[in-house]
């Protein structure tokens, strides 16, 4: 078996799926493992490093894609420029891909059905099990969640017209912004904690019990509302999708919050579903101007309505900032969570042999998105039941 580490094409995207390290520990389990040429650059990791512990570097991504059975990747596949074709068109039929494939997000149904017709059997980190204790090693949506919230602030802090923190001069003393963190899972909770560490008036928006009082434990004002327990709240403590009804209350809620606020950081999310839309352009509108919105949830869809998939664009004076890979933006850091989080789940999935693989555990059922010609991920499934690109 062959292991593919092609170098990411994302914009911006500085991380790469193994480290000289992981590289080491593949080979030791009996895979040959293929790197693309300068993968590791944004890591300051040269290809004499991956050499060193066994890796075969190829400058070909062609070549690359075409020897490995398992690819692995950071981000979703898309269009490789350099060679002129679509990453998935350079796979070989029937290959394992293991990255962040973002299924459900109706910018990915399109890719997603081209790894269905090329019976690719894709895996997509997003949707693992995180309650399962053996799967936390392998939790790479924990770990770059992590990342995302504190990065999430600190961007928005950078490009907003105003000082975060009261500011005291000889003329008097600045007005702290106000900061509106919608989603208080890890991304929320990070970011709140680094909001409060910059001086901000913070206030969290959640729908289920247990996160709301995480948030007030960590400083924050809570705002929206109320929602019974067993409508908020899923399988293991997670968010779960509301009915239209209380999704229309929940909007209601939010909406003259998001008007006072300056900075916003929108990661509510149910795992491995579209994204709910709380932020309409109406609400945007309500905004002050030189406000900041970082819309986290964008790889699943996003929770502003006019966001945009990778893009930061500037709407009736409001920043809205796309990013999808911020994450990328400490890429040392962000590469030795990923690249072990990815190797404890190629473990996982090769435990009974090289040849076989392990179907029947809960992790790797879960986060399985394309095999033998099919789409078998309930979240994608359902959003493109809705958007009707079945």
């Amino acid at each position: 078996m062959t292991i593919g580490v092609p170098k990411e094409i994302l914009a911006d995207e500085r991380r790469v799926a193994a480290t000289p390290e992981t590289i080491k520990k593949y080979v030791q389990m009996g895979f040959k493992v293929l790197v693309e040429s300068k993968a590791g650059d944004g890591i300051y990791k040269p290809d004499s490093e991956y050499q060193k512990m066994g890796a075969e570097i190829v400058d070909d991504v062609e070549t690359l894609y075409d020897r490995s059975d398992v690819i692995l990747k950071v981000k979703q596949p898309i269009f490789n420029e350099k060679s002129g074709k679509h990453e998935v068109d350079m796979m070989k039929r029937d290959a394992i891909l293991i990255t962040f494939l973002h299924p459900a997000a109706p910018t990915n149904h399109k890719m997603v059905k081209a790894l269905r017709d090329k019976k690719i059997t894709a895996f997509t980190m997003d949707s693992l099990p995180r309650t399962l204790s053996y799967a936390q090693t392998m939790d790479a949506l924990t770990s770059m969640s992590t990342i995302t919230g504190y990065r999430a602030i600190l961007m928005a802090a950078e490009n907003l017209s105003r000082f975060v923190p009261v500011i005291a001069t000889a003329i008097g003393a600045t007005k702290p912004a106000k900061i509106l963190i919608i989603g208080a899972g890890i991304v929320g909770m990070q970011a709140i904690a680094t909001a409060k560490r910059l001086g901000g008036i913070v206030t969290a928006v959640d729908i289920r019990p247990e996160a709301r009082e995480q948030a007030m434990s960590l400083g924050a004002k809570i705002g929206g509302f109320e929602v019974p327990q067993k409508i908020a709240e899923g399988k293991g403590g997670y968010a779960q999708a509301l009915p239209e009804e209380w999704l229309k209350k929940e909007v209601e809620a939010v909406s003259p919050l998001v008007k006072e606020s300056d900075i916003i950081v929108s990661s509510a999310l149910v795992p491995g579903e579209e994204a709910p839309i709380l932020i309409t352009r109406e609400m945007v509108q309500s905004m002050r101007p030189g406000s900041y919105i970082v819309d986290v949830a964008i790889d699943q869809g996003g929770n502003c309505e006019i966001t945009q998939a990778g893009k930061t664009i500037i709407e009736h004076h409001v920043t809205i900032c796309g990013t999808q890979n911020i994450p990328g933006s400490m890429p040392e850091d962000a590469t030795w969570l990923y690249a072990n989080n990815i190797f404890y789940y190629v473990e996982n999935l090769f435990k009974k042999g090289l040849n076989k693989l392990n179907f029947k555990d809960e992790v790797v059922k879960t986060s399985l998105v394309t095999h033998k010609g099919k789409i078998v991920h309930h979240g994608t499934l359902k959003a493109m039941a809705e958007h009707k690109s079945l």
